[in-house]
């Protein structure tokens, strides 16, 4: 043999060594693990698995009735004894019960009892039995082989599937003169069902986890961006009413000294300085949101089209009328002007609460009141029970999103929500402070008039002061 031969015949020997190493690996992971598989571990809610307290006192009544049986069969029909019997029907009956908790644990159990039973009785079992699992044994392995496969991956399934039915068929070929017998066949057929049906139900429960977790994931993801879209359009509009007053202080800014005889040079170094920060500030903004803006897919005219506020809220009721929707506006209070961003905030959350009640509440009435205050604005759309079935809608209530980012962002608060008559309220409350954020409330020794905040659903608001 040359050198080269032997170096291969080496390598081959090694290879297969290896893949050996390999299989015997695999099944020492497989079928040696005593727990809970780690996929069902904590998860005793789901499917069947919810069952299994249910499970136990049937089961340990049949495994009682079977264990009777089976002491017969191992006693007289395959000649063991009767204290031999006892001793393997208890063992093979005890596994049927703690395979709801161990199924790989019960079916090396079984198996066991199956090989010593069909060993022990070699060519002395009458030959009617069903040798060498015995009639209640190929029920019992059956069910466990199930269970195993409704708790396992299919690769699992089919190596104890692969070593019990061999094992059974070891004894057959040891046994000699029972080579023919037809019980392989029956347990054969037995074996497969079990297996098909338990590892289809698995197949179906994980896809229907899978199913949930996907659904789960895409509805927070819509969430995720619905919220940062809206945020996008909130801060589009931010910039627009921002960039007006900015260009409106640097145009008075250069234009004051032109109005002033003789103005001094600290004055005009004054208004230079105001006009430069509100030139850079301008930048700055316009630099920040400059992405938002280039990625808004509308026209130019649109985009640099005035911002709307509650001045078009007739507009607004008329568009919803003609729609079919029955609707009642009230304004209370004196109107007074208010900032461009109470006014968008103000006419976007009536814009929303509009929609909804047009999707959710088909034939509804719905009323919008306005109301000034001195310290705020509150806002609130009211309509009555749908007057027919409403369809389920498929929106998981992103304008509700919106209608808190704008509250939020301005300092006010929003209370949504059902009321006793069927219906559904939004109420805002705006506050008209200095600075967004800015607590609600007046100059200590001025009279407040009505209160503010957010009234409790279904209420009516307080009269502000100058209301008729």
């Amino acid at each position: 043999m040359k050198t080269g031969d032997v170096g291969k015949g080496r390598g081959d020997g090694s290879l297969v060594g290896d893949r050996l190493r390999m299989v015997a690996r695999a099944l020492r992971q497989d079928l040696l693990t005593v727990s809970e598989p780690v996929a069902e571990r904590g998860r005793a809610s789901e499917g069947w698995l919810a069952w299994r307290p249910a499970l136990v006192v049937p089961l340990v009544i049949g495994a009682v009735i079977v264990m009777v049986g089976g002491t017969d069969e191992y006693a007289h029909r395959f000649h063991l004894g009767v204290q031999a019997g006892v001793a393997l029907a208890g063992v093979q009956s005890g596994a049927l019960v703690a395979a709801l908790y161990r199924p790989l644990a019960a079916w090396w159990v079984t198996t066991a009892v199956t090989l010593v039973a069909g060993v022990w009785a070699g060519g002395r079992a009458d030959p009617a039995v069903l040798f060498p699992w015995s009639g209640v044994g190929v029920g019992i392995s059956a069910l466990i082989l199930f269970f195993v496969a409704i708790t396992h991956r299919p690769r699992v399934v089919i190596e104890t599937f692969v070593i019990g039915y061999g094992a059974g068929m070891l004894c057959v070929a040891l046994a000699g003169e029972r080579q023919n017998s037809p019980s392989g066949g029956l347990a054969l057929v037995l074996f497969a069902i079990a297996g098909v049906v338990g590892g289809a139900l698995r197949g179906r429960r994980v896809a229907r986890k899978q199913l949930v977790v996907q659904e789960e994931i895409t509805a927070e993801e819509r969430a995720r961006r619905t919220l940062l879209e809206e945020r996008s359009r909130i801060a589009r509009e931010l910039h627009d009413v921002v960039a007006h007053h900015m260009s409106v202080i640097s145009i008075q800014a250069q234009v004051a000294p032109h109005l002033v005889e003789n103005p001094s040079e600290e004055l005009r170094e004054n208004l230079a300085g105001i006009r430069q920060n509100a030139v850079e500030a301008l930048t700055e903004l316009r630099r920040v949101l400059g992405v938002l803006r280039s990625e808004d897919p509308s026209a130019e005219a649109v985009r640099h089209a005035p911002q709307p506020s509650l001045d078009r809220l007739d507009e607004l009721v008329a568009n919803v009328r003609g729609a079919g929707l029955s609707v009642t506006a009230d304004v209370l209070g004196t109107r007074r002007p208010l900032s461009p961003g109470v006014e968008l905030s103000a006419f976007r959350i009536v814009q929303e609460a509009l929609s909804n009640a047009m999707r959710h509440a088909p034939g509804a009435a719905v009323r919008i009141l306005i109301a000034h205050h001195r310290a705020g604005l509150v806002v609130r759309v009211t309509n009555t029970a749908p007057a027919r079935p409403v369809a389920p809608s498929p929106g998981a209530g992103h304008g509700l999103l919106g209608m808190r980012e704008r509250t939020a962002m301005l300092g006010g608060e929003l209370a949504v929500g059902a009321t006793p008559d069927g219906g559904y309220e939004v109420s805002a409350t705006l506050p008209l402070g200095e600075s967004l954020g800015e607590p609600m409330g007046l100059p200590v020794g001025e009279p407040t008039g009505a209160p503010l905040g957010v009234l409790p659903l279904g209420s009516t608001p307080p009269q502000p002061e100058g209301t008729p």
